[in-house]
């Protein structure tokens, strides 16, 4: 089912890309998808060996477990098996109905079951932290580029400054000890109530100063532009100036970067719902690798892979659906 709507997304933007787009940006379109695909069978072979040549196994932790129990164990989850059918027993169950198998912790619970519960969490913080980002972000970069060279650049460069270089985890921990400990106005305890407010805005803060700096540079290279400097000639107003031409030009590689940004945010959520104890795919993957959960790790590793890879392409379409003077080779 799946499978059946990824291709059915791409169907349907090849075909609405096709109809106003020429035959050499089409066969760049069909040679990224290719690519894409061809990139997540690498990923899917590469996570595979790599996880079955680490020492031990997924079942070595468990209490009193003798060696004819384990091994009864192993051949009941097909790990007894030579490693290559093994390979392309898993590559088939992917391919044809989208299986990533049994979690061998979680005991009766599929890794596609795990990682769609995850998901809800973790794409429902994602979406609203990319918005959020999106929205203050272009408002922030319009102010700076407006105001350049002002007191009020100045501190929104500055304070963006330092939210793209800390790490997430480290601006996470500090908002938890400000609101969470000493402030006490917000849980720290992401399955309470208001528990995901922190970890959003956590989040939200590096996509917004990155936007905040790109709207910025974008902003300002369309005030310099002949057609801003004949408009305002003409005698059009400065507020039809700058929503009807400038940001609407400026806002060309905000949405183009968008899609990709949206899912390395949900990507990126690993860490964050470490420190915010939020239950969402990030926790599980980390869980799953200090379990030795084979199947749960391959199965997020893969998925949040090909959500990358999706939002990638989608971005360099929707690059060219935008701007139609861009060249694509």
């Amino acid at each position: 089912m799946n499978g059946y709507i990824l291709m059915t997304i791409i169907y349907f933007i090849t075909r609405q890309v096709g109809e106003t787009m020429n035959t050499k940006t089409l066969m760049y379109i069909l040679k990224r998808i290719l690519l894409a695909i061809v990139t997540i069978w690498v990923v899917i072979t590469v996570t595979f060996f790599v996880m079955h040549a680490v020492p031990g196994g997924p079942f070595t932790s468990e209490k009193a477990v003798t060696e004819s129990v384990e091994a009864a164990m192993e051949a009941k989850y097909g790990l007894d098996k030579p490693l290559h059918v093994q390979y392309l027993t898993y590559l088939k169950d992917i391919v044809t109905k989208f299986d990533f198998g049994p979690s061998l912790k979680q005991r009766g619970r599929t890794v596609n079951q795990i990682i769609a519960d995850g998901m809800k969490t973790s794409v429902k913080i994602g979406v609203i932290a990319a918005f959020i980002a999106l929205i203050f972000g272009v408002v922030f970069g319009a102010i700076a580029a407006l105001r350049r060279n002002k007191f009020v650049d100045r501190i929104i460069m500055i304070i963006t400054t330092a939210f793209v270089s800390m790490p997430s985890f480290i601006m996470g921990s500090f908002l938890l000890i400000i609101f969470a400990n000493h402030l006490k106005i917000l849980p720290a305890n992401g399955a309470a109530k208001n528990g995901l407010i922190l970890p959003i805005i956590t989040l939200s803060l590096y996509p917004m100063a990155y936007i905040t700096r790109l709207t910025r540079s974008s902003m300002l290279e369309v005030l310099g532009q002949d057609y801003i400097r004949t408009a305002k000639a003409k005698g059009v107003s400065g507020m039809k100036i700058i929503f009807g031409h400038a940001l609407k030009n400026s806002l060309i590689p905000v949405i183009t970067y968008f899609g990709p940004m949206l899912a390395y945010i949900v990507t990126g959520s690993i860490v964050v719902e470490q420190v915010f104890a939020v239950s969402g795919i990030g926790r599980s993957f980390v869980n799953s690798i200090t379990g030795r959960d084979y199947p749960l790790v391959m199965g997020t590793t893969i998925v949040l892979a090909t959500l990358i890879v999706i939002m990638n392409l989608v971005g360099d379409i929707l690059y060219k659906i935008v701007d139609p003077r861009i060249t694509l080779e």
